[in-house]
């Protein structure tokens, strides 16, 4: 959804502000400052021209010159600017001019500071997913008591402005300013499907500017007003507000139609006609008409603009994305009533877990590795040293004679099977994301070809994976310094190899134990050929290596959601994930994985299921469950928060009809045709903690404003959650109507998406939740 209510129509040849300098506040020029005085096109260009070529000068100069040169030349230049657009005086007030900017260190003519998001000077950039809604906020003032007026603008990688919106001072003690953006409209196209390409081309870098100007309307209104009734310099004050009407009408900047001009030329009229009463007189100029003139059609003098700030907008799935992981070998696993064995899974037999994942509305499936699984070491179940002559070892073992990265275990299948296995998952919707595990088996092919990419220990012997106490002798991990430049173009490859076969996401296992900027060189590259892969980063790790993860090209994060499990914690959680940081890390909530399963879900049985899986889907735009989860597998490994009977080492054998006796599958399913129904869910930007009287209790809201939404009506979501899987809690919701948006005036309707239930609210509202009758509440707002 754009809204170009207003852009700069008339700086510059092209029709777009055109900045002069490339500094931190780059001034649209002299040609906007004589535009917005109304002076002819001839005196435009040569305007501009001067302040071109005196900034090209300056430029040279400063090459080759020392820093007290570099700002006398700044200086120098300024003044000439000033000089190519005079300021218009009306009976002794004038009104601003823009003034050039060279350097990052210089003001202009109006001051911008404070950009928000911004990290690390601008070197990373903010992300967001294709429609999704995202704020920006500045600083934007100027001296003494004048008014000023501000302008987000949103430019593609092309330099053209796609969105364009008023901002709104939030606090004018501040100086704050905000504003709403959105790149194009949400969509759910998938890469291979009909109609991407147009996606595509709306995808990649953009930037944001804000503009700021002296709002000289608003300035004259407020003093009008206030000497009008003291009787104070009253008919120069008229005089100078009729001049200023004509002024606003012949600006070209402003974009006011024929009717608006007219509009402000018979306004001037009466305020210049002294045989009305002053108060009539200014009326003519006072009103909602003009007011809404003012709004969308604003005179802007001493345009300027801050610096470009760095914008990433990422295709469909990038930010608001279900994920269902399984192991192929175990759908459609049986054991052999003769033999007693169990008889694997493969790729034919896994589109059940591609049927499955449909029917509860996920739309990512994720496989571990799939390459042949070395011997040598290899482990048993639950990770025994010892495997035994049936036991399948681990995925994560990759590498044995049969092949490497790029091969296909063959118990699984050939490659042409995996091709069938995705294009039925495409059938469905479903993109599929392959786990890229950077390491292997000592058997891997990489080992006798490339010794020099493991660690040896003193007796030359290469060293096997640990984190102490636990060792992985099944696993070889890979050393980056002796060929970084081999091994990144390698994974390059192998990854261009999956992707070619179908794969669109790769989840990375492990990539905190590997040099972050390694997968900066390979995200990069991998994404130069194939623009539309995302990654996800497995990184249970300090919070700076995520982040740093994040700034060099992970999509999505896994984070620390499965050990946040009190009401304090969640709502710390939900915050950060939601917050600022959300326009660099995108956190993908999990309730459990094959590796971890806390102490709540062991602990609190189908209800605990129930409730981690309503807190990840709402949560967070992100979010996955690991299979097993409808059938409430929830017993620990004694010592350890992993999976017993841990997929990782063995093949499972499941009753999924089972899964209707605990109803976590249906539930699942609601959950994802809530948040597909629900534009406010898209977002990790627009969450509000609610208060609770219960300590047990918590509650958060979603909303999207009608002008993002795609439908043109605000969107709200109320999530309302008893984390006590044993015991009913009751409590007030305490909602702030008026912060989102909601009627205060009387009560509302708000329906469960859960249950089909209809209840009234206000601003207080009684909960009462019974895990052996709902966990919780998903209330859609109906207003």
């Amino acid at each position: 959804m754009v809204d170009n209510t207003y852009e700069n129509t008339n700086a510059g040849a092209s029709g777009q502000a055109a900045p002069v300098g490339g500094g931190d506040v780059a001034a649209t020029g002299a040609s906007a400052a004589t535009a917005a005085a109304g002076t002819p096109d001839a005196t435009v260009n040569a305007a501009a021209g001067t302040a071109a070529k005196t900034t090209k000068t300056t430029r040279r100069k400063a090459a080759g010159s020392s820093s007290k040169s570099s700002r006398s030349a700044a200086r120098t230049r300024s003044s000439r600017s000033s000089k190519a657009a005079k300021p218009v005086v009306e009976n002794g007030a004038g009104h601003a001019v823009p003034i050039a900017i060279g350097e990052p260190n210089e003001f202009g003519r109006v001051d911008i500071m404070s950009f928000a998001p911004s990290v690390e000077d601008d070197v990373f950039p903010a992300r967001v997913e294709l429609g999704e809604p995202f704020h920006v906020s500045a600083e934007v003032f100027m001296e003494g008591r004048a008014k000023v007026g501000a302008t987000a603008v949103l430019r593609n990688a092309r330099g053209k402005a796609i969105c364009t919106v008023p901002m709104t001072e939030t606090n004018a003690g501040l100086d704050i300013w905000e504003a709403t953006l959105q790149a194009a409209d949400h969509s759910d196209l998938l890469p291979w499907e009909d109609g991407y390409a147009d996606i595509k081309k709306q995808l990649g870098h953009h930037t944001v500017v804000i503009q700021g100007w002296e709002d000289t309307y608003a300035s004259w209104v407020r003093d009008a007003r206030i000497k009008i009734e003291n009787d104070d310099d009253v008919e120069n004050t008229l005089e100078y507000g009729a001049k200023l009407l004509v002024r606003w009408a012949k600006t070209r900047d402003a974009g006011l139609s024929a009717a608006g001009k007219k509009q402000l030329t018979e306004a001037a009229k009466v305020v210049a006609n002294t045989d009305l009463s002053s108060e009539e007189r200014l009326a003519a100029a006072d009103n909602d008409d003009i007011a809404v003139l003012h709004a969308e059609h604003p005179l802007r003098d001493g345009l300027t603009e801050s610096r470009p700030h760095p914008f990433r907008v990422e295709r469909p799935k990038s930010s608001f994305a279900a994920w269902y992981q399984f192991f192929p070998r175990s759908e459609g696993a049986y054991v052999d009533e003769a033999t007693g064995k169990i008889v694997p899974g493969n790729f034919k037999t896994a589109v059940s877990g591609l049927e499955r994942a449909k029917a509860e509305g996920f739309d990512i499936v994720y496989l571990p590795p799939i390459s042949p699984i070395g011997t040598t070491n290899r482990k048993g179940r639950n990770g025994a040293l010892v495997a035994g002559p049936d036991d399948p070892g681990s995925p994560f073992g990759i590498g044995s004679e049969e092949g490497g990265h790029d091969a296909v275990d063959p118990q699984l299948g050939t490659m042409d099977d995996f091709r069938a296995f995705i294009a039925r998952a495409h059938e469905l919707g479903l993109e599929v994301a392959l786990d890229f595990a950077l390491h292997c088996s000592p058997d891997h092919p990489w080992v006798k070809a490339h010794p020099e990419w493991f660690n040896t220990k003193a007796d030359g012997t290469i060293a096997h994976a640990e984190n102490p106490p636990m060792t992985y002798e099944d696993i070889y991990p890979i050393a980056f310094d002796n060929d970084l430049e081999g091994i990144e173009k390698e994974s390059v490859r192998i990854m261009n190899h999956w992707i070619e076969a179908g794969v669109t996401i790769f989840r990375v296992d492990n990539p905190h134990t590997k040099p972050v900027r390694f997968w900066q060189d390979v995200i990069a590259a991998v994404e130069k050929k194939h623009p539309e892969v995302l990654f996800l980063a497995e990184s249970f790790t300090r919070p700076s290596i995520v982040r740093a993860l994040a700034y060099a090209g992970f999509t999505q994060s896994h984070c620390y959601f499965q050990w946040r499990n009190t009401k304090e914690e969640l709502e710390e959680f939900l915050a950060e994930t939601n917050g600022v940081g959300g326009y660099y890390q995108h956190n993908t909530f999990w309730p459990t994985t094959p590796d971890t399963l806390t102490e709540y879900v062991r602990d609190n049985g189908v209800a605990g299921h129930a409730v981690r899986a309503v807190l990840a889907a709402m949560g967070s735009p992100s979010w996955g469950i690991y299979n097993g989860y409808e059938l409430i597998e929830n017993h620990q490994m004694p010592g350890t928060e992993e999976q017993a009977d841990n997929e990782k080492y063995e093949i499972k054998v499941r009753d999924w009809s089972k899964a209707d006796e605990y109803g976590i599958s249906v539930l699942l399913a609601s959950l994802n045709a809530a948040r597909a129904k629900h534009p406010a869910c898209r977002s990790y930007h627009n969450l509000t903690v609610l208060k609770t009287d219960d300590p047990s209790i918590v509650a958060f809201a979603r909303r999207t404003d009608g002008r993002y939404s795609g439908t043109g009506k605000d969107d709200t979501v109320i999530v309302v959650v008893n984390l006590d899987g044993h015991n009913e809690h009751k409590t007030l919701v305490h909602v702030p109507l008026d912060e989102l948006g909601l009627p205060t005036d009387r009560p509302f309707k708000v329906r469960d998406e859960l249950t089909g239930r209809e209840f009234e609210w206000s601003w207080e509202n009684y909960v009462s939740l019974a895990p052996w009758a709902d966990v919780a509440h998903i209330l859609s707002v109906e207003v």
